[in-house]
């Protein structure tokens, strides 16, 4: 799993920072594409990256401020143009549905592939054979949600000191053994899984919070992340405008990142005030409190360990 982020600046776009986009890049061999919010210029800086539109199978949006869904109706429309035709699901805040399709209908837009919106509220929003994800509510004036996406668990390494002892060498059918319950070999042995096999390996949890005043109560909804992703509008000493503008300060993030146990804090939505010496004393702060921070940039890159 990576976050590759797009976007990282506030409400208005700077020569270093785009609106707010981010994807999560999930199974490496599927390619499989997820996107957390879309500002205006997105498929642009999509551009300067190895992504393809054509994998994106899932959007989901935070809130509906511009500098989070201006450039969706382009993104839809642009990825009918680069090769794109598996169904692609929506997710966001009631309202969503009528901006994308009013949108896409005003402009003359068809896409050739199945656009599924869904409306959301907070709690489960689906699962697959890999993957949960649920939506957590935040404080931004206006509807504004989280998302936290559950890795499931995967199966063990195959255990080879275990298989010598069985008296099975290397070879192809150690993939065989992993992939089924249970193996019959052409001796007739007979091969149970659950018997050469290591522990299972602790699937990820990553939590991409969209726009919110601080919410120490969201710590235990966060609680032992490997990942959160949090804004970080305004510097510390700015607790007072951050409150007054539904956003939070570096020590805010910092502060709830350390009270839910989380692995690594990135911060994101970064005022356009801050820039170059004044990025890096931000950074300082939020690990004054919480050491595993990051403030991402315009195509940072995070790998989820």
């Amino acid at each position: 799993m990576e976050l590759f982020f797009l976007g990282t600046g506030s409400g208005v776009p700077s020569k270093e920072r785009n609106v707010s986009s981010l994807v999560l890049r999930l199974l490496e061999k599927s390619g499989r594409t997820w996107v957390f919010d879309c500002g205006e210029a997105t498929q642009h800086q999509i551009l300067s990256t190895s992504i393809r539109p054509r994998r994106i199978e899932k959007i989901f949006i935070t809130h509906l401020h511009g500098d989070h869904i201006y450039g969706l109706p382009g993104l839809l429309s642009s990825r009918s143009f680069q090769g794109g035709e598996t169904p692609v699901t929506l997710y966001g805040p009631t309202g969503i549905k009528d901006y994308v399709e009013t949108s896409l209908k005003i402009s003359g837009t068809r896409l050739k592939y199945q656009l599924y919106i869904e409306e959301i509220e907070e709690g489960f929003l689906f699962e697959d054979d890999a993957y949960h994800v649920e939506a957590i509510k935040l404080n931004h004036g206006l509807e504004s949600f989280g998302y936290i996406i559950k890795e499931k668990d995967k199966l063990g390494e195959l255990l080879p000191s275990r298989l010598s002892e069985l008296g099975i060498e290397p070879g192809p059918v150690y993939q065989k053994i992993k992939d089924q319950e249970k193996t019959t070999l052409d001796n007739g042995q007979v091969i149970l899984r659950k018997e050469v096999i290591g522990p299972p390996k602790k699937g990820k949890r990553v939590a991409i919070l969209g726009d919110t005043r601080y919410m120490p109560g969201l710590k235990e909804k966060l609680a032992n992340v490997d990942v959160l992703v949090h804004e970080a509008t305004f510097a510390s000493e700015e607790e007072e405008m951050a409150h007054d503008y539904f956003h939070s300060t570096v020590r805010q993030a910092a502060q709830l990142a350390k009270e839910a146990n989380a692995k690594e804090l990135v911060l994101t939505h970064i005022s356009s005030r801050y820039q170059g010496e004044s990025i890096k004393q931000l950074e300082r702060e939020a690990a004054a409190i919480f050491k595993e921070t990051t403030i991402a940039f315009d195509f940072y890159q995070h790998h989820i360990k």
